[in-house]
């Protein structure tokens, strides 16, 4: 699609409700669409949408070993609930590995900005970028939303992804929190509010999937 194109479509599908862009988003697909998820606060909403539409989504998931045991948790009961089709994908280092070689996960320090984007591109750019060759998606669903950081303000429902070259679908683009909510509690969803990325480090900061810089990490990689 092109810039004029995208432009069109997003003008309409900010008035659909959210299940009828992920419908829009499988009719464009041809049978290769992809959802990802971090099972971070809220992604039940997502993967509940995708399975409503199309059951046997592969679901990309980059485990990269630093999650708390509450996550882990909360993805076996959405996968067991939801009957998710689950690729998951680790980093070619385990956690403790990393730990051992790089001395651990950088704090959030402007000084240690660095150290961040290259745990970023080593635990979760790289596996995430193989999980998208071998899957090779049209369509990458995901759960971004404006209200979550600058960054992301600035993208729409349509976009088209500059670092894995798929279009890129948010069907809940617009929701608010309270949103979110609502729907997690009308369709008897779990969350999970223990969640950390060490990619992101805060959550006003991209770890790289939907920024410029991780596409030349990726690039690298």
């Amino acid at each position: 699609m092109n810039f004029d194109q995208i432009s069109q479509t997003n003008a309409t599908l900010c008035n659909q409700p959210a299940i009828e862009v992920v419908k829009w988003a499988v009719s464009q697909a041809g049978g290769r669409a992809i959802v990802s998820t971090n099972f971070r606060p809220y992604e039940a909403v997502i993967l509940h949408l995708v399975t409503q539409v199309q059951p046997d989504m592969p679901v990309l998931w980059v485990d990269h070993g630093y999650n708390r045991t509450a996550t882990y948790k909360h993805a076996g009961r959405l996968k067991q609930q939801l009957k998710l089709n689950i690729k998951a994908y680790l980093p070619r280092l385990t956690a403790a590995h990393y730990d051992a070689v790089h001395g651990g996960v950088p704090e959030p320090t402007p000084e240690n900005e660095e150290r961040i984007k290259s745990f970023s591109t080593v635990m979760k750019l790289e596996p995430f970028q193989r999980g998208m060759k071998e899957l090779a998606p049209t369509v990458w669903i995901t759960a971004l939303r404006k209200v979550q950081n600058p960054n992301r303000a600035g993208l729409d429902i349509v976009s088209q992804d500059g670092n894995f070259g798929s279009l890129k679908v948010s069907p809940v683009f617009y929701w608010s929190n309270i949103e979110m909510e609502a729907y997690l509690k009308q369709h008897n969803l779990p969350n999970e509010w223990d969640y950390f990325d060490p990619a992101k480090a805060d959550e006003k900061r991209e770890c790289g999937l939907h920024a410029s810089w991780g596409g030349q990490a990726v690039a690298k990689a």
